[in-house]
């Protein structure tokens, strides 16, 4: 399955680095931070919704993506892209009816583009495959993370900006890991959790220290968020940009015929 995973990476750091929330404790400018804080409490609202991101990382260099997230019902669409170097590819995940798909532009060694565990909570080969934690990702609204700009001794207003013909107000500020991590402490155990796993992308990276830009609409919804940092083998630049919210999303499985059903292949094994 090694080659229905490799670009895949930057799928799986954007789910999970997406997943965090809670409040807002700390901040440079009092108004700012009021406002960073109801656009953190905006973000915890379960909304069907668009977006795209591009940007670069260290680990895979320069990079694109694009999401569907659909609540009624669940379902997901996140489509990665690495432009350069050895990792060059396109992948996805498709959550349909409960049931994961893992694809990749490059056809595997059975001559398809797509991988599936068959149905939800399946065990391929003894494998367990929780489809229900991509599940619990169409819940999660992936602008989380402009609660951490609360963590920022320097966060501060920097004016009116227009984002994809929408008005919005942009904020800036500096953050630490480590001053991530405190301004959690006295969140939810699953809240903290969800910031840890978040935080471990990071960390993995080798990023300890992330500027946050922010944009926010007249209803406090984050329009455009922007995440840089340093980490070991290189930049760190993502922006993501939010393109619609509320709207129906329909996600569609891939070809049966283009896709290997792992579960299947299992019970032809057992024969």
């Amino acid at each position: 399955m090694r080659y229905y995973v490799g670009v895949l990476g930057l799928s799986g750091l954007l789910v999970a680095g997406c997943a965090a929330g809670g409040g807002v404790e700390r901040g440079g400018d009092a108004a700012a931070a009021a406002a960073v804080a109801r656009a953190a409490e905006k973000a915890e609202q379960t909304v069907s919704l668009r977006y795209r991101m591009t940007g670069r990382t260290p680990e895979e260099g320069r990079v694109e993506a694009e999401a569907a997230i659909g609540t009624e019902p669940p379902a997901m669409s996140l489509k990665s892209t690495v432009l350069s170097g050895p990792g060059r590819g396109t992948g996805e995940y498709r959550l349909v009816g409960g049931v994961l798909y893992l694809g990749s532009d490059e056809a595997g060694q059975d001559g398809k583009h797509w991988v599936t565990f068959g149905a939800p909570g399946a065990r391929p080969g003894g494998l367990k495959v929780d489809t229900g934690l991509a599940a619990d990702k169409v819940r999660d609204n992936p602008s989380h993370e402009s609660g951490y700009l609360g963590a920022a001794e320097d966060l501060r207003k920097v004016g009116s900006e227009t984002v994809d013909g929408v008005r919005t107000t942009h904020y800036t500020g500096t953050v630490t890991l480590e001053g991530v991590r405190a301004s959690y402490k006295d969140d939810d155990k699953s809240v903290r959790q969800r910031t840890e796993k978040s935080l471990a992308q990071y960390e993995k990276m080798g990023v300890d220290e992330l500027t946050i830009d922010l944009w926010t609409d007249a209803e406090d919804r984050t329009r455009r968020l922007r995440t840089q940092g340093l980490g070991r083998h290189g930049e760190l630049d993502l922006t993501i940009t939010f393109l619609d919210f509320g709207k129906p999303v329909t996600v569609k499985a891939p070809p049966a015929s283009d896709t290997l059903d792992l579960a299947e292949e299992r019970k032809k094994d057992r024969g």
